[in-house]
């Protein structure tokens, strides 16, 4: 057994983002097919437990074109100067360390690649993001992931527009306890601020953005079941 989150979009207005911790049975191995048999394993339960619905897996594992479209390795947008970057490869190379980045050079890479490149390991510690010329700290957490992911998103209306049927998101390559960042998550948000008529208010600029995340921290007393992200 098992246990990885379900993103649920919360359509209230009050928060955006629920994180559910689903049991499920895994099924071990490397071979696409062993993690198609997990996602399923995990969507049956937490339709069972939780009356999640329609479900997606967004990765590039997933049974869905959608959500393999949607992994962040295959996401791709269009720059102000016309380059086209995966949402992975952007991520990665806007990273800054305190003895280097960002390594722009990245942006060019295939997106294995710019998640591999070994000045993103040997360049000390994290200290923020940079990306058009605009600073990024690490607090929020998830906020520069967030904002780049439904940027990318917003640039792409067919995906963005099939995506807000869904009432929930999972990654099955995501871990928790090892991550940070999770594409699940972002796309959950996405369709949150859609559906509470908040998208175009929150990118409208960074500060609107930012102001999503003021007083919605998680709870670290909440059980994990039940624990609010955003």
């Amino acid at each position: 057994m098992a246990k990885r989150p379900i993103f649920v979009p919360i359509l209230d207005g009050k928060r955006f983002v629920l994180e559910r911790y689903v049991e499920f049975q895994w099924h071990s191995g490397f071979a696409k097919s062993q993690k198609q048999k997990s996602i399923r394993s995990l969507h049956d339960m937490a339709l069972r437990d939780y009356g999640v619905q329609n479900p997606l897996e967004v990765s590039s594992k997933s049974e869905d074109p959608l959500g393999v479209a949607l992994s962040s390795f295959n996401l791709t947008f269009e720059t102000t100067k016309g380059r086209r970057l995966t949402v992975e490869a952007a991520f990665q190379g806007s990273k800054v360390f305190e003895r280097g980045g960002p390594f722009s050079d990245i942006f060019a890479m295939r997106p294995i690649d710019a998640k591999r490149d070994p000045r993103l390991r040997e360049s000390g510690r994290l200290t923020g993001f940079r990306l058009y010329n605009r600073e990024w700290e690490l607090e929020p957490k998830t906020a520069f992931y967030d904002w780049l992911y439904i940027n990318a998103l917003i640039k792409n209306p067919e995906l963005a527009e099939e995506v807000t049927d869904r009432d929930g998101f999972t990654d099955i390559e995501f871990n928790p306890e090892k991550s940070i960042n999770c594409q699940a998550r972002s796309v959950a948000l996405f369709c949150a601020l859609f559906h509470n008529d908040k998208l175009s208010f929150a990118l409208e600029s960074r500060a609107n953005f930012l102001s999503l995340y003021a007083g919605r921290v998680s709870d670290p007393h909440q059980p994990e079941e039940v624990r609010y992200l955003i």
